[in-house]
């Protein structure tokens, strides 16, 4: 078998299963682990896939400015969001982090919702405004301009004073072992806690971001109740379901 054509055929499973190793992709395609991790190198050197402790992982979305985020794939997270409107009910009380997603959530919530939320988010804050029985509450810290949040102690000195029903969290790579991971020390930090101070965790991914990962752990896969997606890949949707993690897809 020629490189190019085995390197093909590695990126194959890849896309199906969302995650690759070195072992097992020696096994099934009768090459030496050392040929193996050659090919995974030159892939991951291509940016066609990322390269983990033994074997590789899918390379999710790149990470952009939100107003970037805000303006792209609106019509597949709308109807991921429909999809998860149900899953908060109301008079409860539930966290809702800084995603283009999760403002499309708040902005599609009935304009009567009663309940509470409590956001790191300006722009979720504002759209909060126009839901009248809605109380929200704006977390403080330091303000990270990228990801249009606030972060820091104070943020997470707050969160820790508060039992959540739910936590609506923004979604960057998600894998099927690893949990919700993101590329920032400082988010991931502000994520965790909001897990942890909440009884169910809510993940909204479009299928790009499935399989993947990035450096810091957000979420413990252990921590996540349901994952909205448009996923129709039953491998990789099956590793979340074997999770006990409730699925919702398109």
């Amino acid at each position: 078998m020629l490189k190019k054509e085995r390197q093909s055929i590695i990126l194959d499973i890849l896309s199906s299963e969302g995650r690759v190793f070195s072992s097992e992709l020696s096994r099934r395609l009768n090459v030496s682990e050392d040929t193996i991790r050659r090919d995974l190198n030159q892939l991951a050197k291509n940016d066609l896939l990322k390269k983990v402790h033994s074997g590789a992982t899918t390379i999710g979305p790149s990470v952009t400015n939100f107003e970037y985020r805000n303006n792209i794939k609106n019509e597949e997270k709308i109807k991921l969001v429909q999809l998860a409107l149900p899953l908060i009910e109301e008079h409860s009380v539930f966290f809702v982090d800084g995603s283009t997603t999760n403002l499309k959530f708040v902005e599609s919530l009935p304009v009567n919702f009663k309940g509470t939320m409590i956001t790191n988010s300006p722009y979720i804050a504002i759209a909060a405004i126009q839901k009248k029985e809605l109380v929200t509450i704006s977390l403080g810290g330091n303000f990270a301009k990228r990801s249009a949040v606030y972060l820091g102690e104070s943020t997470i000195r707050e969160i820790e004073n508060i039992r959540a029903d739910y936590y609506l969290m923004g979604i960057h790579n998600l894998d099927f072992n690893i949990g919700a991971t993101v590329n920032s020390q400082q988010e991931s930090f502000t994520k965790l806690k909001m897990a942890d101070h909440s009884d169910h965790v809510i993940a909204i991914a479009t299928k790009e971001k499935l399989g993947a990962s990035s450096h810091y752990v957000s979420c413990p896969i252990s921590q996540i109740s349901y994952l909205v997606t448009d996923s129709d890949n039953k491998s990789i949707l099956n590793k979340f379901k074997d999770k006990n993690i409730e699925l919702l897809t398109l």
